[in-house]
């Protein structure tokens, strides 16, 4: 049976180039924790609360977003996500003039507003661009491109912005620099720095707004439709007590929780090994590089395998890694770090398509929303890391490789939920 069906071809290419668009706004955020951890002064707790902006936005927005796309189509889902995502991306301009903290999370925060719509939006339509049997297998083959977005963000990151930001120059002996300088040159500096990381934001506006105008003009199907349309109170009846559901949003939480973690911190954790942050965030695209492969070759093997005992197999891989990373202190435990990404790569649409997998199609859409809504997983945990890591050391060892116990959790409940759902199957 054909993952794809030739009328849906047109479709499916341009609903696919949203992951990528996506994967871009995630991956170069991760990096820009560090860079304003240095840049404003802060502590790694409060750094992190651009990932609680940036991922806050999702749970704020998906249910409003699913109740928006179920009273009119995907499409004008996806254009009201591109116009949010733009105007979130623009806002980037004001907030480096000001030099405010606070304003470029609320900037990011807008801007996830529009991911929210976007996510909300794409995942349940490309499940419905075919038939049932093999929806799983081509959601994991859209968001195959979706660490294609990552990875331009994080080369945007590792290329142009980090190297590029004055405040990160350090002394013959790893130290940085800027702390020692006065406040009369911490201010110039900090007005180059915010230009440095405005300038990719804003580019990506201009592209986002270019492909609201491709769909704006281009037919789409409309495959939301159905004989019946439950309301909300149904709805939410219906998925409570579809167990393989509700325990896939849980899960969903905890993998989206993990990867963050794993993506956002890798610098600290590099750091604490005297490596500059341009040079980390490059072992972070090598660990990008690992989880794209890793999809195509998830998604090829989810035809020979099941994939939720795929999705268990592929959580005690990325649990090991992660105890590699608590325990050993020096390169190899930066490696193993590096490795959990290759593990990671089927869990978030592996989880989607099982979570959904037999939802009612009337119940798809707010099905996904709370799917999405699961992102906020990416919110809650880093500041919990970010306070691990504030401690230096917890039992005489390094507190940021002790934090990354915080992923190992979150992958022992996926390694729960792939046997549960196995089981259920």
């Amino acid at each position: 049976m054909k993952t794809i069906e030739k009328k849906y071809l047109i479709p499916f290419i341009l609903t696919t180039s949203l992951f990528a668009l996506w994967g871009f706004a995630n991956d170069i955020t991760n990096p820009m924790v560090a860079a304003f951890q240095t840049l404003m002064e802060l502590s790694a707790t409060k750094a992190s609360m651009i990932q609680f902006a940036f991922y806050g936005g999702y749970a704020t927005m998906a249910i409003p977003a699913a109740l928006f796309i179920k009273k009119y189509s995907y499409k004008s889902g996806i254009i009201l996500g591109l116009a949010l995502y733009a105007v979130g991306a623009f806002l980037f301009i004001p907030a480096a003039n000001y030099q405010e903290f606070t304003f470029f999370c609320v900037s990011l925060y807008i801007l996830t507003f529009g991911l929210a719509f976007l996510e909300t939006t794409a995942n349940p339509f490309i499940l419905s661009l075919g038939s049932k049997e093999t929806s799983t297998r081509r959601l994991n083959l859209a968001q195959a491109f979706n660490p294609m977005g990552s990875l331009s963000g994080m080369a945007v990151a590792s290329f142009l912005v980090l190297p590029n930001l004055i405040s990160d120059k350090r002394d013959a002996a790893g130290n940085i620099i800027y702390s020692t300088l006065s406040e009369a040159e911490k201010a110039d500096i900090r007005l180059q720095d915010l230009a440095v990381i405005r300038d990719p934001y804003v580019a990506i506006g201009i592209v986002v707004l270019l492909v609201l105008v491709v769909f704006a003009l281009t037919k789409m199907p409309n495959t939301a439709k159905t004989e019946k349309d439950n309301t909300a109170k149904e709805t939410l009846s219906n998925l409570w007590r579809n167990t393989v559901y509700r325990e896939g949003v849980f899960a969903q939480m905890m993998y989206v929780a993990a990867q963050i973690m794993v993506w956002t911190f890798i610098i600290q954790y590099a750091d604490n090994l005297g490596i500059d942050k341009a040079t980390a965030q490059k072992y972070n695209i090598i660990a990008m590089v690992m989880f794209l492969s890793a999809r195509f070759i998830s998604t090829f093997l989810m035809r020979y395998v099941n994939s939720r005992t795929l999705l268990a197999v592929f959580g005690i891989g990325a649990a090991l890694c992660s105890v590699g990373a608590i325990v050993i202190v020096g390169m190899p435990g930066l490696y193993c770090l590096m490795c959990i990404s290759f593990f990671m790569s089927l869990m978030f649409p592996t989880i989607y398509g099982i979570a959904l997998e037999n939802v009612k199609t009337e119940d798809s859409t707010l099905g996904a929303a709370f799917l999405v809504m699961a992102i906020v997983g990416g919110a809650l945990m880093p500041p919990l890391q970010g306070k691990i890591i504030d401690l230096g050391t917890v039992m005489n060892h390094p507190a940021v490789n002790f934090s990354f116990i915080l992923p190992l959790v979150c992958f022992v409940v996926i390694i729960i939920y792939g046997f549960r759902a196995k089981k259920r199957l």
